[in-house]
């Protein structure tokens, strides 16, 4: 270990953000070390990623998949783990600098408390952990004095924006490609399978993400992530339609100026400027040719269509556990229709059915969000079945 080196933990190693973290990692030795690798289910990659960067420790939640992992590295210098309880543990290990929360979903809430608790910087790519308890890890960050430097290409964009700003922000643009169905009929909507909502126009991620984008639920849940990553109400966030994804996002001041960052569909830019911040650092990524990108289009969101965006900027208004009880529901809906169980338009009802049937709390703790948790995933199955 090198200590001038920033050491690294990434949550969700084996993913879309975690496997483009690496390919950061590597364009930059000198500057960063993978420390800590950690994956659910793909086993086969932890380890082929064990060998290749050599961390201090490996972690797979999945503890079925233990007694693979352990033989595959017993003769390697690399401590294994299992279990959600290890998640917690290995990053609060006194030489992690930076923890990548790329899982996915609520499972990445408990491991960031747990990493903002031990003082480490977090790299937000779980941008449940925001909409789930976002009031709760911001109270946590500001006690502990721990920075949170959003990793979404849309709230990374917002960032750049407000970098050596001094006056607060008077709206947020928040742009959204609209997804493989962006101007489909609520008819052709009713009948579209998963194959064709696996087909992101613009950027490559993985299967929970890319069926969130095409249902514009992602949209909703980063309009919830932005309310707390930068103190706005939900009125001072704009959801823009902008199919081309080359400006990522950006920021109105009280002058009436407008700042936007923009670039390629790379998640590696944003990656990398949340493990470079304050700074940046050269890379050798594809850069953006004005040239070729001639026209950029604007469009208002059709929440008639896409009722999942109304239904997270409800959720932000009432607060509370709500946005923890959508999640859920979402969770569950999203992995229905992978499994072929529901339609694209029921996922809507489903999640709209469970806010409903689902117990409410104003002020959650974090014992509430999990439970909220349970109870509304159970509702949402039973309104499936």
């Amino acid at each position: 270990m090198d200590n001038n080196r920033k050491q690294i933990a990434i949550l969700g190693s084996t993913g879309s953000i975690g496997t483009q973290a690496l390919q950061v990692i590597e364009e930059h030795p000198e500057q960063y070390e993978a420390y800590i690798l950690t994956a659910n289910n793909r086993v086969d990659l932890l380890i082929e990623q064990a060998l290749k960067f050599q961390p201090s420790a490996v972690v797979i939640a999945n503890e079925a998949h233990y007694p693979k992992l352990r033989d595959a590295l017993a003769d390697q210098p690399v401590k294994v783990y299992a279990g959600e309880e290890a998640l917690c543990q290995v990053v609060q290990d006194a030489h992690v600098d930076i923890v990548l929360t790329a899982m996915v979903g609520f499972s990445g809430l408990r491991p960031t408390i747990s990493a903002i608790k031990a003082r480490k910087a977090i790299a937000l790519a779980n941008k449940e952990t925001l909409v789930v308890a976002g009031e709760l890890v911001n109270r946590l960050a500001a006690e502990h004095r721990v920075p949170i430097l959003p990793v979404d290409s849309e709230h990374s964009a917002i960032f750049q924006c407000l970098a050596g700003e001094r006056s607060p922000l008077e709206k947020i643009i928040l742009t959204a490609s609209g997804g493989p169905f962006r101007t489909f009929t609520r008819e052709q909507l009713s009948g579209v399978t998963k194959e064709q909502a696996l087909k992101h126009p613009n950027w490559d991620m993985g299967a929970k993400i890319t069926i969130d984008s095409a249902s514009m639920m992602n949209k909703g849940f980063e309009v919830i992530e932005a309310k707390w990553l930068f103190g706005v109400s939900p009125e001072q966030i704009q959801v823009v339609v902008h199919p081309q994804s080359v400006v990522h996002s950006a920021v109105q001041f009280a002058d009436g100026a407008v700042k936007a960052q923009l670039g390629v569909p790379d998640m590696r830019v944003p990656i990398q400027y949340a493990f470079s911040y304050p700074f940046r650092l050269t890379s050798s990524f594809e850069r953006l040719d004005l040239f070729k990108t001639s026209t950029l289009t604007f469009e208002e969101p059709d929440v008639e269509r896409f009722r999942n965006l109304a239904l997270a900027y409800e959720a932000l208004h009432r607060g509370g556990n709500m946005p923890c009880i959508v999640n859920a529901a979402n969770e569950v809906v999203n992995r229905a229709f992978l499994e072929d169980r529901i339609g694209f338009l029921q996922m809507s009802d489903v999640i709209e059915d469970t806010m409903h049937r689902t117990a409410f709390v104003a002020s959650p703790t974090l014992e509430d969000y999990l439970q909220t948790d349970a109870e509304a995933r159970r509702r949402a199955a039973e309104a499936i079945r």
